[in-house]
C-alpha cells in the first residue's frame, strides 16, 4: 500500500486515475499504448521467451502489457499505486478470463524489499518519466530480477525533437495523448538511464526506438532513439 515515502508524484497518480475507466478502450487516450503493445511484446519475446516465466510489470496502469505477457504464457504480476487503474486491470482480467495474472497496489521499492530476485523478467514501460526519482525505480527493478534475468525499460529522450514530437505534436497538435501527460523536464536521456542501470548492476544489452507516422497512424520499431526508446538490460549471473 502507498506510504508517504513512496517514490510517487500524487499529481501523476491523479492524472491516470481520472482516465482509468478508458484504459481498455482502444480508441481512447490510451490508443497509442494499444497500438505499440504488440511491438513491445514481440521485441521482449525476441530476447526472452515468456512461456512459464515469472514476470512483473512495474507501473502497469490498466494492465495492457501485463495482460499480454500473461497471455503469452507468463505468470504475470502487475504493480502500480493508482488504485482505480488497478481495479480496471483486475476487472478486465476477470472479463477476459486472462490466465495467470494478478495485480498488487505496491511501489516498486516496497515490492523489491518484499520479493528480491523473484522474477525472470521485469518490465517498466512509460513510467520512469512520471516519477520523482527514476534511479530508485531502476534500482528496485534490478533488485526484483533473478541473476540472468531481463529488465526492460521504455521512456522518452530529452532533447528539442522529443519536446516537439512527444509534447507539442502528440498532446497539442495530433491529440494522441491528453494535454499535460508529459513534463519535458522529467524526460531521460539514454546516457542518464545507462548510468542508472550501470550503478544498479544491470548490463545494457539492446536499445530500440519507437517511431510514429501521423499520416498512416502507424508505429514501428527502429534504431532511432531520439524520441521514444526502449532498453533491454540483464542482471549478470552471480
Amino acid at each position: 500500500m502507498q506510504t508517504s515515502h513512496d517514490n510517487v508524484d500524487p499529481a501523476e497518480l491523479a492524472k491516470f486515475s481520472e482516465l482509468a475507466h478508458r484504459w481498455w478502450d482502444p480508441e481512447s487516450e490510451f490508443r497509442p499504448l494499444h497500438q505499440i503493445n504488440p511491438l513491445r511484446l514481440d521485441w521482449i519475446q525476441s530476447l526472452v521467451s515468456l512461456q512459464g516465466k515469472e514476470v512483473v510489470d512495474i507501473g502497469c496502469g490498466g494492465g495492457i502489457l501485463t495482460d499480454a505477457m500473461a497471455r503469452s504464457g507468463a505468470r504475470a504480476l502487475g504493480a502500480d499505486l493508482a488504485t482505480k487503474s488497478l481495479k480496471v486491470a483486475q476487472l478486465h482480467a476477470l472479463e477476459a478470463q486472462t490466465p495467470n495474472v494478478r495485480y498488487q497496489e505496491i511501489s516498486a521499492e516496497a515490492l523489491a524489499a518484499e520479493r528480491p530476485a523473484s522474477f525472470d523478467v521485469v518490465t517498466c514501460m512509460e513510467m520512469l518519466e512520471h516519477v520523482p526519482d527514476p534511479a530508485s525505480i531502476v534500482r528496485a527493478c534490478a533488485a526484483l530480477v533473478k541473476p540472468g534475468g531481463w529488465v526492460f525499460f521504455s521512456t522518452l529522450n530529452r532533447n528539442a525533437k522529443s519536446f516537439l514530437f512527444a509534447i507539442v505534436g502528440a498532446e497539442y497538435v495530433l491529440n494522441l495523448l491528453p494535454r499535460g501527460t508529459h513534463e519535458y523536464a522529467k524526460f531521460i536521456r539514454p546516457s542518464e538511464l545507462a548510468r542508472d542501470c550501470r550503478e544498479a548492476g544491470l548490463e545494457w544489452k539492446q536499445t530500440r526506438g519507437m517511431e510514429y507516422n501521423p499520416l498512416t497512424r502507424r508505429y514501428w520499431m527502429s534504431q532511432d532513439t531520439s524520441v521514444n526508446y526502449l532498453v533491454a538490460t540483464q542482471r549478470p549471473m552471480e
